[in-house]
């Protein structure tokens, strides 16, 4: 299982509409508006880092109102 958190900078005004429509993503557990360089914070488990990755590129991505994403891969053994 790979676990990641991808960052979302968002459209002035767009954090919270985003945040339901990336809550309902396949593969996303949780996400959060937070405050500092970007708006939201997602996270993902997938069975394989292309999962993971695919949800980021293609799904968070694609949305309108997302103007930017940062994936980061957990490398903690859980």
């Amino acid at each position: 299982m790979v676990h990641a958190f991808i960052m979302v900078k968002t459209d002035t005004g767009e954090s919270e509409t985003l945040l339901g429509r990336v809550l309902e993503l396949d593969g996303i557990v949780d996400a959060h508006i937070v405050a500092g360089q970007y708006d939201l914070i997602a996270e993902a488990d997938g069975g394989a880092v292309n999962n993971v990755l695919g949800v980021a590129s293609s799904e968070i991505q694609n949305l309108d109102g997302v103007l930017d994403t940062k994936t980061y891969i957990s490398l903690s053994a859980e």
